[in-house]
């Protein structure tokens, strides 16, 4: 119970509502760049008002050190602001004011990078020869979570082949929350195909995965916990076991809260475009695909 007698439950009541404070949580830490615990800690604090740190952390069954730390990243990311009294007050900043602060960060870096970025080109041209040497398959890991997505968008912008998504409907429903909706349609619009291939034990997160809207979506049991992304003969991205079980977690126990900060910033992928690893990685997903279930068909069931 905080100071001012008030009970605090985040996931506000069973049903709908708690699974639109879930998917809130999910589509803030996206747009933000936040781990889920920050934006958890970020959306109370809109709801409780002026309050502090250790109140906090007691009333989300959060550590108070890793509570703590969260305060002082969101305070120099300008999200929350704190008091001069004693003890401090967290106080949120508005989210009109919030996505005013992200938007300028995003376009200063864009200024930047347009404004020394050819000039930076011109002299690679100029000073480092460059050879165009044969084909030669190549690997690099990809860090973070913003950055496979990225990735995973390039790869749908690009192409006009058979294109595979393979992974859960946690990861779906984060990919919702970027560019891969827009990217999957480009590519349809392009004349590729992209199919998805996810499972879900819960119906309600089947009009969740549909968002995505690809060509076709199938429903059947996945290889592991990662993903996989796979362009017929040409690329793919693979990761291993994902920290992408937030989303489920949020409908767990308050004890269950720590694991929150498992976050976007250690998922890791492969990326490669060996064309023996390609293959064989799209023969599978041929295979899964096969033993799988149209999603339609399952709706029908319901």
């Amino acid at each position: 119970m905080l100071e001012n007698g008030s009970v605090v439950d985040d996931n506000l009541s069973a049903g709908t509502q708690n699974d639109d404070w879930a998917e809130l949580i999910l589509q803030l830490s996206s747009i933000l760049d936040l781990e889920t615990v920050e934006a958890r800690i970020y959306l109370n604090l809109l709801r409780l008002g002026p309050v502090t740190a250790s109140s906090l952390a007691k009333e989300l069954d959060v550590d108070r050190t890793k509570t703590y730390r969260t305060i002082d990243k969101l305070l120099n990311m300008s999200i929350v602001s704190t008091t001069i009294s004693n003890p401090k007050l967290c106080i949120a900043t508005k989210p009109e004011e919030v996505l005013k602060i992200v938007l300028q960060k995003k376009q200063d870096e864009i200024n930047r990078v347009e404004k020394i970025g050819k000039n930076v080109i011109q002299k690679i041209n100029k000073i480092v020869p460059i050879t165009d040497g044969h084909y030669v398959p190549t690997f690099r890991t990809v860090q973070g979570r913003a950055n496979i997505y990225s990735h995973i968008e390039k790869l749908l912008e690009d192409s006009t082949r058979m294109i595979y998504i393979v992974t859960t409907s946690e990861d779906i429903l984060r990919m919702y929350h970027t560019a891969v909706p827009e990217k999957i349609k480009e590519c349809i619009d392009n004349g590729g195909t992209v199919r998805i291939l996810t499972s879900t034990d819960d119906n309600k997160f089947i009009p969740l995965i549909e968002r995505l809207k690809p060509t076709e979506t199938r429903l059947g049991k996945l290889p592991s916990k990662g993903r996989i992304i796979v362009e017929d003969g040409k690329q793919m991205i693979m990761s291993d076991v994902m920290n992408a079980s937030d989303f489920a977690n949020m409908e767990n126990s308050r004890l269950s809260h720590d694991s929150f900060s498992i976050g976007a910033d250690t998922d890791f992928a492969l990326w490669t475009n060996s064309a023996e690893m390609v293959n064989n990685i799209f023969s599978l997903c041929k295979f899964l695909w096969r033993t799988s279930k149209p999603l339609k068909k399952l709706e029908t069931k319901k």
